[in-house]
């Protein structure tokens, strides 16, 4: 119930926002599509491709533009800093309380809706990933990073504790790890990250294309319903409780096998072939 108002007043505050500023500034992203894979990029290296209120709208709308046919989105940036998080230049005082209210709000939506949309969502990170650049990363699904690669919460060290950074970092890594991250800025390294859980793959720079369009062939290859039931329940029973979590998950299951694609893995797999799927739910 919390979390759907908070989408409804924050989509009310985003579209009132939008009328105004909509056409008024050029694109930071990169953005193309093919075969049901969209890779969005973050295209302003010379602002560390900071998340600014123009920034974070844009990547809201790229991530909920409509296709049926859409089955994964890669999300990466230009240069060697994957995004330095928020503009400063924003959050000064002459801006005001209402416009850095509205920063913070459409960067939750923003955070909100990597999970709750119905495709997987890869952060391909290839340098410095800090402040609401750590949390953007800490939001998506599935991180595949260079081995060059480090992750930070720094903001106490101007001033602005990474609070809202850390909701996603602490879901993420062991209590013990989030907490030094967010109370001394230290950066740790793609390895590290991966160790603690921030992470999913880390490669060479040389690699990444190749792991990141293995990763991709791999949910492409499975059932777009099955792969949206899934990741749904995912992150739905994390705030339940274990015996919770094992009810509900029990009738998913259910639905699962019931589901036309269900019972299509089922017997293509008894018949040794590969499965059609519908990708209906």
């Amino acid at each position: 119930m919390f979390k759907t108002t908070l989408m409804r007043n924050l989509r009310v505050c985003h579209v009132r926002h939008l009328s105004q500023v909509a056409t008024s500034r050029p694109s930071a992203l990169k953005i193309s599509e093919e075969k049901g894979v969209r890779h969005i990029t973050l295209a302003n290296p010379k602002t560390r491709n900071a998340l600014s209120l123009h920034v974070l709208e844009e990547l809201h709308e790229a991530i909920h533009k409509e296709n049926p046919l859409l089955r994964c989105i890669v999300l990466g940036a230009e240069g060697k800093v994957f995004s330095a998080g928020h503009n400063l230049k924003e959050l000064t005082a002459k801006d005001g309380r209402a416009y850095h209210q509205e920063v913070f709000d459409s960067c939750t939506r923003l955070m909100l809706a990597l999970q709750s949309i119905s495709v997987p969502v890869i952060a391909k990170v290839n340098g410095i990933a800090a402040a609401a650049g750590c949390q953007l990363v800490a939001s998506c699904d599935i991180v595949i990073a260079t081995d060059t690669s480090s992750f930070s919460t720094p903001g106490g060290g101007v001033g602005i504790f990474c609070s809202t950074p850390g909701i996603p970092l602490v879901r993420c890594v062991p209590r013990k790890v989030s907490a030094h991250m967010l109370l001394t800025g230290l950066p740790i390294s793609a390895d590290e990250a991966l160790r603690a859980g921030l992470v999913s793959k880390v490669v060479p720079e040389s690699e990444l294309d190749s792991e990141v369009q293995r990763t991709v062939e791999a949910i492409v290859s499975k059932s777009k319903a099955v792969i949206a039931l899934g990741k749904s329940f995912m992150y739905r029973q994390m705030e339940m409780t274990i015996e919770d979590a094992y009810r509900e998950g029990s009738c998913v299951m259910v639905n699962n096998i019931n589901m036309s694609d269900g019972q299509e893995g089922i017997n293509s797999f008894i018949e040794k072939r590969t499965p059609n799927w519908s990708h209906k739910c």
